[in-house]
C-alpha cells in the first residue's frame, strides 16, 4: 500500500515536466495508456475471460466505472489547472465525503469522532480556499479538484450499497472501464494533439506506472489491510506527492495549503486512529 501511495503520487513531478501536451490530452493520453496496460494486466491475474464475466457484472460494476471515470478526469484536468498541494489537500476529503454520501443515501450511521473531524477538515478547506481567494487566485482548479472527492464517495457507496445486496463488484475491472470511459470523452476535446515524443514517453509511464499499477496494488491490498490502515497509508500520497513536486518541480506549497492541509490531514488521522482502537478494544 505503501508502495501505491508512492506510485500514485507521481503524477504532480511528471505533468510539470511536460513540453507541450495540455489539459484534455494530458487526461487522454494517460487514460488510454491505462486501458492498454489493464488489457494486459486483468487477463493475467484473472485469466481471458475476465472480459466476459465484465459484460454480466451488474449495474454496479459499471456505474462504479462511471465513478471511476470522474476520479481520473478530474485530477488530471485540476493538476493541470492548480498547484498539486492545492489538488492533493482536497482529495484528502474523500473518506469524509464518503461518510457522508453513506449516511445520506444508504443509512450508514456516522459517529461522533467523524462528524467531529468533518467539522475540522472543513474549516481547513474553507480557510484554504479564501485565502486563495482573497490573493486573487482562479478557484477553476480547485473546483475540479473537488469533483475527484465526490466522485470517489460516489463509488464507495455504490459498491457498498451491491455489497449489501449480495453483488460485490471486481474493482480492477471497474478501473479499466473508467479509463476506457474517460480516454472516450476527453478523446474530442484533446484534438489536435500537441504532444511530443517526450510527453508521450512521461504520459505512457503514468498510465502504467502511477495508474495501472497502483490501483491494481491497492484493491489488492483491501482484501488484506483493514479499511482504518488503508485509509491512513493512503494519505501518504498527499504528503509523497507535494514533496515530490517541491524537490522535482520546484512547486513549494504556500503558507494557506501548508495551514489548511495540516487540519485536514490532521482530522483524519485522528479519525481513523480512534476508530482503530476503538475496533482494537472490541477486539480484545
Amino acid at each position: 500500500m505503501v508502495v501505491a501511495t508512492l506510485l500514485w503520487s507521481t503524477a504532480g513531478v511528471v505533468t510539470r515536466h511536460l513540453e507541450h501536451a495540455q489539459k484534455f490530452e494530458v487526461t487522454f493520453w494517460r487514460s488510454l495508456f491505462t486501458v492498454l496496460s489493464l488489457l494486459v494486466i486483468l487477463p493475467l491475474m484473472q485469466g481471458r475471460g475476465v472480459f466476459a464475466r465484465m459484460r454480466h457484472g451488474g449495474a454496479a460494476l459499471w456505474v462504479s466505472g462511471l465513478c471511476w471515470c470522474g476520479m481520473f478526469t478530474f485530477f488530471m484536468l485540476a493538476i493541470m489547472l492548480t498547484t498539486v498541494a492545492n489538488v492533493l489537500v482536497t482529495m484528502s476529503l474523500t473518506p469524509l465525503l464518503t461518510a457522508l454520501a453513506a449516511r445520506i443515501f444508504i443509512g450508514h450511521r456516522v459517529p461522533t469522532r467523524t462528524w467531529a473531524a468533518i467539522g475540522v477538515a472543513g474549516f481547513g478547506i474553507a480557510y484554504m480556499y479564501a485565502s486563495q481567494l482573497g490573493q486573487g487566485v482562479s478557484m477553476a482548479g480547485t473546483l475540479v479538484a473537488l469533483c475527484v472527492p465526490v466522485s470517489g464517495a460516489a463509488n464507495w457507496t455504490v459498491t457498498q450499497h451491491a455489497h449489501a445486496q449480495g453483488n460485490d463488484v471486481d474493482l480492477i475491472p471497474a478501473v479499466l472501464i473508467g479509463a476506457v470511459l474517460s480516454s472516450l470523452i476527453t478523446f474530442p476535446l484533446a484534438w489536435p494533439f500537441q504532444a511530443s515524443g517526450h510527453d508521450l514517453g512521461l504520459l505512457a509511464g503514468l498510465g502504467l506506472g502511477q495508474l495501472a499499477i497502483p490501483c491494481v496494488l491497492a484493491v489488492l491490498c483491501t482484501k488484506v489491510l483493514k479499511a482504518p490502515e488503508v485509509a491512513l497509508l493512503g494519505l501518504l500520497e498527499v504528503i509523497f506527492g507535494i514533496l515530490l513536486t517541491w524537490l522535482g518541480a520546484g512547486e513549494a506549497p504556500g503558507h494557506d495549503v501548508l495551514v489548511g492541509g495540516t487540519l485536514v490531514i490532521g482530522a483524519l488521522v485522528a479519525n481513523e486512529i480512534v476508530a482503530w482502537r476503538g475496533r482494537a478494544c472490541v477486539q480484545i
